[in-house]
């Protein structure tokens, strides 16, 4: 799975770190040293000093020689850490964090998160061919993994580890159904095909309707906790509705050939 990267091995002593650096308050809103705010986010201490490094946070507000952090930085950590769990890499991350300014808030940035967020739950997890084959209870070809990797249920990693993506069994159920693997191959190609262009549309359809108009108003702040709000409960909503669609998309195909 997506790990947060490593910073260089021995870094040097700071006065941030320091045991006479003067403790920050313990509320929600309260400044923080390197070390608490650490502790806050996960994120370690060398780790936090590379994402500053690499400009993904601002500078800590010095306090003598004591360098404390706000709820923006906590804010922006977060978004850090959860992109890096949803495998965005950190060109991909630097990317996106460059269009957000440094002072925004945590609200805004609770908004970036919300638009982030997998649409359905992602389960990733790394594993060798051999632990693969353990879990599926037999030896699995190349052929195999191929079609797995079809089907969207691995993915074949540079280094040759394979990532599954949920559970195994759906795809091994496939693999045994007996039916051709070219029919296999070309159904999970159609339904690329076709849910890429929906997904597609549907991202431009909010664009237009729902973000624009929030930017057009100057991003105000009251609306940005409600369209965050919003868009948690849209795609739960969007994904159910699509697989009913589909279903009696389904059914009214197969009562038309009946017919």
């Amino acid at each position: 799975m997506a790990v947060h990267p490593t910073a260089p091995a021995s870094p040097p002593a700071s006065p941030e770190t320091s045991p006479a650096a003067e403790p920050a308050g313990a509320g929600p809103a309260a400044e923080l040293t390197v070390d608490q705010l650490a502790e806050r986010t996960g994120i370690s201490v060398r780790t936090i000093r590379f994402y500053a490094g690499r400009g993904l946070i601002g500078p800590p507000r010095l306090r003598g020689r004591t360098g404390l952090y706000g709820p923006e930085h906590v804010a922006r950590l977060e978004l850090i850490g959860e992109m890096s769990a949803l495998g965005f890499t950190l060109a991909a991350i630097e990317r996106h964090l460059g269009r957000v300014p440094h002072d925004a808030g945590p609200e805004d940035l609770a908004l970036h998160r919300a638009l982030l967020t997998p649409w359905v739950p992602e389960h990733l997890e790394d594993v060798s061919r051999d632990e693969l084959d353990r879990r599926a209870g037999r030896p699995l070809d190349d052929a195999a993994v191929a079609d797995l990797q079809t089907l969207g249920i691995v993915e074949v990693l540079d280094d040759g580890t394979v990532r599954l993506h949920g559970a195994l069994g759906p795809g091994l159920d496939m693999l045994d159904s007996g039916l051709p693997p070219t029919l296999l191959r070309d159904s999970q190609a159609l339904i690329a095909a076709h849910t890429t262009a929906l997904a597609e549309d549907l991202m431009e359809l909010f664009q237009r309707e729902v973000l624009q108009p929030y930017r057009d108003a100057g991003r105000p702040a009251a609306q940005r906790v409600r369209l965050a709000a919003a868009l948690a409960r849209l795609k739960p909503i969007t994904v159910q509705g699509l697989v009913a669609a589909f279903g009696r998309a389904v059914n009214r195909t197969i009562r038309d050939q009946v017919g």
